[in-house]
């Protein structure tokens, strides 16, 4: 039944995952609009249940999945290639640098810059330590709190399915789908009911991601026109935001990855960069410089601590709206990163990937948070105030960025092209979203329908006006307690996918053999030699007479030439220069020509 409606529909997709996921998501549409009040109460109790009992497995996780990183980075599999062992990667450094920002945290940068310090200035996470809102300890811990929740921790969420698609779909040529990463444990019950089941999880839970992320987009993209031309933050205005950012990924996701996603995304990192440089020129240069190397420093130094605290004597409920909302919400859309960043990284190592992925990110996101929280503090402690007020007081998070800039040179034209940029950030991420979806339904990336594709967008866009405007619980709540959930069963898989990666190196490069290094003679004191000389045969009983001692160190052989098992032998040659005797090791004859 399924394959004729997917015919008669002329799809080319595979039936099961991708109806199973439309009706999943159309189900959810309609009962959240029909059965608003009880489906809000059963999510919001399912949500604050899964918060007071496994928020900890939430902060656990991320800090394993690091390690596992690090680890695997530094391991001697830290050299095989993501693809063929002669292919050169597919994308320059600058390319594959500025896709990642615009497809991963781009849009988070321009949400958070300014309402996540700001809001721990105002109201500190740790006050229950004594840190008092508006302080220097509190702008301290500000920033520790903003780089634990923008850096390594967050790019390593990104980085682990990433790195196990890459290798997967690369190395094994598996298609681009979650489930193939379970394919050392599964074999090949990945295309039976247990491998569609994963992937249809793994696209639902992308949709709703997005769908969170275009949200915030949202909010943001309302108060920033409502500061600039006066409309009003309502609900209509909000679907009319959704429609016209839909679209427009629409459009760029006809186009393809290399005339759509890939010239936005370098539009984007240039402008970007250009409005953190206005923000640095015209705000307090020196602080800032000065800020974002000393809050560096103070993050790494605190890291460790942050990684694993639970808020466990105060219990204050901080960690579960901040760091548990970020991370479930992060996961939960991080198969739709994974595939785009596997997709753009063929061609590099292991380790080029996990150095690129995890660090060059996060180093960007240490500057563009530490000039943009520095700025506000400046701001807070030299300029009158204002922004703890809006922010925390009012609770205008979306309105952060625009009210900062009110305090700066050019606002309105300013806010116009902050505007245009967040726009382009989530039109790239629901245009990107859009072919990664698709592509997994699929199986492959050739050629497939337009419409699949525009569904997908479409589906996005439903979602979110559904979480936004028709829930019960409005804006940010309401995305707060769905993905805390759909995120759950993210993390699970997260640690069957270290397993089955790991599993597969070893497969796949074989197992060394023990390092063997060359043997050394006993050495002794010299005076315990003399008397070993002197005393003869009385103490011989005593000593192992085969085996001889010195004086100086003395290796009994020398060192063992090992050939590097990465490197392939050269063929032997068959054919040796030189003369007969030259090549047997026989003596010359001569004859007399007499």
């Amino acid at each position: 039944m399924l394959t004729r409606l997917h015919d008669t529909l002329r799809l080319r997709t595979n039936p099961p995952i991708f109806f199973a996921s439309a009706l999943v998501i159309i189900l959810f549409v309609l009962g959240t609009i029909f059965f608003t009040d009880a489906l809000d109460t059963g999510v919001s109790a399912a949500s604050d249940w899964l918060l007071t009992n496994l928020g900890w497995f939430y902060i656990l996780g991320v800090t394993v999945f690091l390690v596992f990183l690090i680890y695997i980075a530094a391991s001697r599999y830290g050299r095989v290639k993501l693809g063929p062992e002669d292919e050169a990667p597919e994308h320059s450094r600058g390319a594959w640098f500025a896709m990642l920002f615009a497809a991963g945290i781009g849009s988070i940068l321009m949400f958070w810059g300014v309402a996540e310090p700001v809001s721990h200035l105002g109201s500190p996470p740790r006050a229950s330590l004594g840190i008092e809102p508006g302080t220097v300890e509190a702008a301290t811990d500000a920033m520790n709190f903003t780089y634990y929740h923008f850096t390594l921790h967050t790019w390593t969420i990104f980085t682990l399915p990433a790195l196990c698609f890459a290798y997967f779909i690369h190395k094994r040529n598996l298609p681009p789908r979650v489930s193939s990463i379970f394919q050392p444990i599964l074999g090949e019950r990945i295309h039976g009911p247990i491998g569609k089941l994963i992937d249809v999880v793994a696209i639902i839970g992308t949709v709703f991601g997005i769908a969170v992320s275009i949200g915030l987009g949202t909010l943001q993209i309302n108060s920033g026109l409502a500061q600039t031309i006066g409309i009003p933050e309502s609900a209509l205005w909000q679907l009319i935001i959704i429609g016209v950012v839909c679209g427009l990924a629409t459009i760029s996701v006809s186009l393809g990855l290399d005339r759509g996603i890939k010239v936005l995304s370098n539009i984007n990192i240039v402008v970007a960069v250009l409005l953190l440089i206005f923000v640095l020129v015209f705000g307090p240069t020196l602080f800032m410089t000065r800020g974002v190397f000393e809050s560096f420093g103070t993050y790494i130094q605190e890291l460790p601590q942050l990684a694993l605290w639970n808020d466990t004597f105060a219990d204050s409920g901080w960690q579960n709206s901040w760091t548990v909302f970020y991370w479930a919400w992060t996961i939960t859309w991080s198969p739709f990163v994974g595939i785009f960043i596997a997709r753009i990284s063929r061609g590099r190592t292991i380790r080029q990937f996990v150095v690129g992925v995890l660090a060059i990110p996060s180093a960007f996101s240490v500057i563009w948070f530490g000039i943009f929280g520095y700025a506000s503090f400046d701001i807070e402690f030299n300029q009158g105030g204002g922004l703890v007020d809006r922010v925390v007081d009012q609770g205008d998070i979306p309105g952060a960025l625009f009210a900062f800039l009110e305090h700066y040179p050019l606002t309105v034209p300013v806010t116009v092209v902050a505007i245009l940029l967040v726009v382009i950030f989530f039109v790239t991420s629901v245009d990107s979203a859009a072919l990664v979806i698709d592509t997994m339904n699929n199986g492959h990336e050739d050629f497939n329908p337009l419409g699949q594709r525009i569904f997908w967008a479409v589906a996005v866009g439903l979602v979110t006006a559904t979480l936004l405007v028709f829930s019960g619980t409005g804006g940010l709540e309401a995305l707060q307690s769905t993905i805390i959930l759909v995120g759950l069963p993210f993390f699970v898989m997260a640690y069957f996918q270290m397993y089955a990666l790991t599993r597969a190196l070893r497969e796949d490069a074989g197992i060394l053999p023990r390092v063997r290094v060359r043997r050394w003679k006993k050495v002794l004191p010299p005076e315990e030699v003399e008397r070993r000389e002197d005393d003869g045969d009385a103490f011989s009983e005593h000593y192992d007479e085969e085996e001889e001692v010195v004086v100086v160190p003395e290796a009994i052989e020398p060192a063992p030439e090992f050939a590097d098992p990465y490197v392939d032998k050269p063929a032997p040659r068959h054919h040796r220069e030189g003369t007969l005797a030259s090549r047997t090791g026989s003596k010359a004859m001569h004859f007399d020509r007499d």
